[in-house]
């Protein structure tokens, strides 16, 4: 845990029929064409979306898979967001609160508020039948905190879901380098001051 995206959190939703349409597909000039920064200045409507709930265990993919685990909330976390937010890569902020047995071994610089990014949707790559939010903190976490309260504001939208036509190593380094672009564009993106000023909002102080 600590690292990225994509292990999912199964949701009891079936697919709207309009969201069952062909996810776009990952190629080589969608890749060198993935701007640095996205979103305007300032979020704007419908941001920021408040997520929280408790991190559960999901399969474990995005560990095994990609060396890059996720915080998995309870199915009830994402109803909000997945009504007015289409499927996709969001960024925005995140925090753990410790809450049981095991946070002793986190840090305090594990329990600040850091940069996250969050993957929304059915996960075209693992062909998900139900809908999964899936969200990397952007920090190596001391422990893991299954168990533990996290809260997550988002703040804008990175990308839709891909579809991926490689096969074997190469998908899988195609998936890999788009979630690394995926942080970095996070990132720059958080850095503006319009969104910035959010690690320190009221949401993450309740």
């Amino acid at each position: 845990m600590g690292q990225f995206l994509f292990t999912p959190a199964s949701r009891s939703l079936p697919k709207p029929a309009a969201l069952l349409q062909p996810h776009p597909v990952q190629t080589n000039s969608f890749r060198i064409g993935r701007p640095n920064i996205v979103g305007p200045d300032t979020p704007e409507d419908p941001y920021p979306i408040q997520l929280e709930g408790t991190v559960q265990h999901g399969f474990g993919r995005g560990s095994k898979d990609l060396g890059c685990p996720t915080a998995n909330l309870p199915d009830e976390s994402i109803t909000h967001m997945a009504s007015v937010a289409k499927p996709g890569v969001y960024y925005g902020y995140a925090r753990v609160y410790p809450a049981n047995e095991r946070s002793s071994e986190l840090s305090t610089k594990d329990l600040v508020v850091l940069p996250m990014v969050m993957s929304l949707g059915w996960n075209p790559f693992y062909k998900n039948q139900r809908m999964t939010a899936e969200i990397h903190i952007m920090h190596t976490f001391n422990a893991d905190f299954y168990g533990c309260k996290l809260k997550a504001l988002v703040l804008g939208y990175i990308r839709p879901e891909l579809d991926y036509i490689s096969r074997g190593k190469e998908l899988l380094e195609a998936l890999i380098d788009d979630i690394e672009t995926d942080k970095r564009v996070s990132c720059n993106s958080l850095a503006r001051p319009g969104y910035a000023e959010y690690a320190s909002d009221p949401f993450f102080n309740a």
